[in-house]
């Protein structure tokens, strides 16, 4: 999916030809695939950001429910993860093949596994299962990623563009604070403060299916 709105209908889609998020019985025999749709409705999904929920949906229902999601809660192991991680690094893309490989990229794999392993530790707290089995898996190294910052001279170029286009604030603001965009987009006058000329940044909107939320 290319956009934001594909992406959710394609989740949507998948949703429903998996019969949705089904209320299951919560035993450690369960199946693994069956206790991540569980701890992600009832545990995960509450407290997150709707675009961060429709990315562990996409990892839940794309890859860990496919690769591992058969295999009973107290059954599975390490190995069984570490099997299911290496794939998705060796031969995990679905789609751009041809221009990006067939693996996944190492940020995509950690991204997946984070979910998985915060799922396990749920079924660890709840008593379902003795240990965590994601963890000691090997992972893709992080690498860190050289930060590119504008020149003084194409900053003034930047303004002198965002003036033209009526946008001047706005970035003249994201320039000097290091505000998040999504910040930036979720300000209100009453967060600014006239007399004292405090800004308050308590929140923040993100892209989900096409509309800002």
């Amino acid at each position: 999916a290319k956009t934001k709105r594909e992406c959710a209908e394609k989740l949507k889609k998948l949703k429903e030809q998996c019969g949705g998020f089904r209320p299951v019985q919560v035993r450690p025999e369960m199946r693994f695939g069956d206790w991540l749709e569980y701890w992600c409705q009832n545990f995960s999904k509450p407290k997150l950001r709707q675009s961060t929920q429709l990315s562990y949906e996409g990892w839940i229902c794309n890859r860990l429910i496919p690769g591992v999601g058969d295999i009973p809660l107290n059954k599975l192991t390490q190995a069984d993860l570490q099997t299911f991680f290496r794939s998705m690094k060796e031969a995990g893309r679905m789609t751009n093949v041809d221009k990006c490989g067939k693996g996944l990229s190492d940020r995509s794999v950690r991204s997946c596994y984070a979910v998985c392993q915060m799922a396990l530790d749920k079924a660890v707290e709840e008593r379902l299962v003795h240990s965590n089995p994601a963890i000691g898996c090997k992972l893709p190294p992080l690498k860190g990623k050289e930060m590119k910052i504008l020149t003084q001279d194409e900053i003034q170029r930047f303004l002198i563009q965002s003036k033209a286009e009526g946008m001047y604030e706005l970035f003249l603001l994201e320039l000097t604070t290091g505000m998040r965009r999504g910040e930036l987009l979720a300000l209100r006058w009453e967060d600014l403060d006239f007399a004292t000329g405090k800004l308050r940044i308590d929140k923040q909107v993100n892209p989900v299916g096409g509309k800002l939320v």
